[in-house]
């Protein structure tokens, strides 16, 4: 029964989050497979200590080797996220290729700014509740990326938008993935 439970709430705050490629399989007790894995990583990376809105994990399963990628503002927080998915059952071994953002004045101030500009929108807002919001602001040199999943296209374009709307943006990607759509 615990199991299950604890299974259940891996699956809820993975798919709430959209990180990675998760799909709700069970693996017949398989601890090794691909599927039980990419769920273990999943949930041992929205853990990560100091993991916030300014940082994005990304990761990918093939067979026993996980390939991390991803950008984060703090050092410390790509250490963490290494060590995590190696403690995870079956995994052999961890690539580590998330990228530490520069340290720069004016990017902290874009990532304040950009965090004001979307998640005090009332259309937007819903994304900003709780510890593990769905929207990541990725700041570098002035240049903005948009990552993690909104529920539908209106969001999307509304999170350009606002981003596009911070002074002394240079460029906004937006990699936002409307849900549904994967």
């Amino acid at each position: 029964m615990r199991n299950w439970k604890s299974a259940l709430i891996t699956l809820g705050v993975t798919f709430i989050l959209g990180l990675g490629s998760i799909h709700a399989t069970q693996s017949n007790g398989n601890r090794n497979g691909d599927a039980w894995i990419t769920r273990e990583v999943g949930h041992q990376l929205i853990t990560v200590p100091w993991y916030s809105v300014f940082d994005i994990l990304k990761y990918n399963v093939n067979g026993n080797v996980v390939t991390l990628s991803g950008a984060v503002v703090n050092s410390a927080t790509k250490e963490d996220a290494e060590s995590s998915v190696k403690h995870v059952e079956g995994v052999e071994k961890v690539i580590n290729q998330i990228e530490v953002l520069p340290p720069s004045p004016m990017d902290e101030q874009i990532r304040r700014a950009e965090y004001r500009a979307i998640y005090s929108q009332a259309n937007l807002s819903r994304y900003g509740v709780g510890n593990l919001q769905s929207i990541h602001i990725i700041v570098k040199n002035g240049h903005v990326s948009l990552e993690g999943d909104v529920d539908n296209q209106q969001d999307k374009d509304a999170a350009t938008l606002y981003a596009k709307s911070v002074p002394n943006v240079f460029s906004v990607d937006n990699n936002l993935i409307v849900r549904g759509s994967k």
